[in-house]
C-alpha cells in the first residue's frame, strides 16, 4: 500500500483543525481579552477623535501601552491557570509551571498586536 503524500497545504491545514488544546486554550483566554479591551480602547480612540473632553486629556500612548501589559499578564496568568501540565496517567491534582505562563505569555503577544493593529488600522478609521 502506497501512501499519498500530502500537500504543504493540507498538513498545514490538519495541523489547525486538531491544535492541541493546551494550545487553543491558550490562544483563546489571550484573544478574549485582547479583544474586549481593544473594543475599550476603540471606544476611547474614537471619542477623542471626535472631540470629546475627557479627564486627563489625550492619553492614547498610555492606553496602548497599558493594553499591552495587561494583555501579556492576563494571557500568562489564565494560561497558567487553564493550562496543566500533563501528569502522565499519576493520579493526583494536575501540575502548573512556570512554563504553562510562559505559554501563555509567547502567545498574548502577537494576538495582543494584532488585535490591535485591526482596531487602530482598521475599525478605527471606519468609525471615525
Amino acid at each position: 500500500m502506497t501512501v499519498r503524500r500530502r500537500s504543504w497545504l493540507e498538513v498545514r491545514w490538519r495541523q489547525f483543525r486538531n491544535a492541541p488544546r493546551p494550545v487553543v486554550r491558550a490562544v483563546a483566554s489571550s484573544l478574549v481579552v485582547a479583544i474586549a479591551l481593544g473594543l475599550v480602547y476603540l471606544v476611547y480612540d474614537v471619542a477623542i477623535e471626535r472631540g470629546a473632553e475627557l479627564p486627563g486629556g489625550d492619553l492614547r500612548t498610555l492606553a496602548v501601552a497599558l493594553y499591552v501589559v495587561v494583555v501579556v499578564v492576563a494571557g500568562a496568568v489564565l494560561t497558567y491557570l487553564l493550562v496543566p501540565q500533563p501528569t502522565g496517567g499519576r493520579p493526583g491534582p494536575p501540575r502548573r509551571s512556570a512554563w504553562s505562563a510562559a505559554l501563555g505569555l509567547f502567545a498574548a503577544v502577537p494576538i495582543a498586536y494584532l488585535v490591535l493593529v485591526i482596531v487602530g488600522q482598521v475599525l478605527a478609521p471606519i468609525l471615525t
